[in-house]
Order: structure tokens, then C-alpha cells, then sequence
């Protein structure tokens, strides 16, 4: 077998991937966008604006949110939150899957299910973020899987000191559902 690149492999698992649909109707829909582009092989990660009545202030995150009553279907959801954030236009094309649904473990969030699309440029783009989007970086992937970024870190959410599985990086820890869905990714470069 070949050698792959990093990205040819994401790319490669992504494609042949089932995704598994959480189905739960009682649960509030959402989606993100998982963008990925070359030269370094990256990923597009966001720290949300620090705001009150959001349960996920502050976190480092995936470009995306809940889905509005116009969207068709959650990839619409995931193209329009990630245009409206940082003003990246994916479009079909650039789609090239979807990873399994999350979904908060604990009952401090809401009840909400995300759905992780995933998307191919053919190179990283300029952003303009909005007032809800803090921060936004293009991400190596080499960075994510150096030895000693991921490991248990504390994190303090609503006041509740913890610790949780997380990638520090210089931007900011990525944990919650958002290192759950990356490491689900992460994993198939191990």
C-alpha cells in the first residue's frame, strides 16, 4: 500500500465511513462543519465569543450550531452556520462525508444531537468571523497528534471543576464534544 498523507488518509476513512444517526426526536438538532485543507494538512477550529446565555462560552469548537426552521436538512445547517461564523462558502463539492452524531454527556447541556460534516478544500482560506466567533486558526493535523497534546486536562464549565480528555494547543483546550468528534477522526492516523 501506498504511502498516504495524513490528509489522503482522513480523507480515505471519511469517504468509506457509515455514520451512526442518533434518531432521538425529543433531541434539539445541530451541526458543525469539519473543514480540512492541505499544505500543511489542516483542520479549521473556532473559539466561540465569550456570551452569558451560551452553555458553550468560550470553548474552542467547530465551526456550526442548531438548525433553523429554513434548513432543509443538517447539511444545510452545517454550510450556513459555518458561512455566517467565518464566512467560509463550502459548497457540495467540498463535502466529502459525515463522522457519527454526538451528543452532550452530561445534563447540565441542552439535549441536542450534532452532526460532524466533513469537508475537503484545496486550500486554506480567509476568514471573517462574526461577534460570535472569538478566534479562528487553521490547525496542522501534525500539531494535534504530537505526543503530549492530547491527554486529561482541568477545565472549569458553569463553575464545576473537572477534568476531561482535551488537546491543548496554543489557542486554547479542545475538549467536550468537540474532542470527542477529532479524536474519533485522530484515531484512524494512530
Amino acid at each position: 500500500m501506498p504511502d498516504l498523507s495524513l490528509l489522503d488518509r482522513l480523507i480515505r476513512h471519511v469517504t468509506s465511513h457509515t455514520p451512526r444517526v442518533e434518531d432521538d426526536p425529543d433531541l434539539i438538532q445541530a451541526a458543525v462543519a469539519l473543514v480540512l485543507a492541505p499544505e500543511p494538512a489542516s483542520i479549521l477550529l473556532i473559539r466561540r465569543a465569550e456570551r452569558e446565555a451560551d452553555p458553550w462560552s468560550g470553548q474552542m469548537a467547530l465551526p456550526g450550531g442548531r438548525r433553523d426552521r429554513g434548513d432543509d436538512a443538517l447539511l444545510q445547517t452545517a454550510l450556513r452556520e459555518t458561512r455566517e461564523e467565518v464566512g467560509l462558502q463550502l459548497a457540495a463539492e467540498h463535502l466529502i462525508g459525515a463522522l457519527d452524531d454526538v451528543a452532550p454527556r452530561t445534563s447540565m447541556l441542552p439535549p441536542i444531537m450534532v452532526r460532524p460534516f466533513v469537508f475537503t478544500l484545496p486550500a486554506q482560506k480567509p476568514l471573517r468571523l462574526n461577534r460570535e466567533i472569538a478566534h479562528a486558526a487553521w490547525i496542522p493535523l501534525e500539531s494535534l497528534l504530537r505526543p503530549g497534546v492530547f491527554g486529561e486536562y482541568p477545565v472549569v464549565s458553569r463553575g464545576l471543576r473537572m477534568t476531561r480528555a482535551g488537546y491543548r494547543l496554543t489557542q486554547g483546550l479542545v475538549w467536550g464534544m468537540t474532542e470527542r468528534v477529532l479524536t474519533r477522526l485522530l484515531d484512524t492516523l494512530r
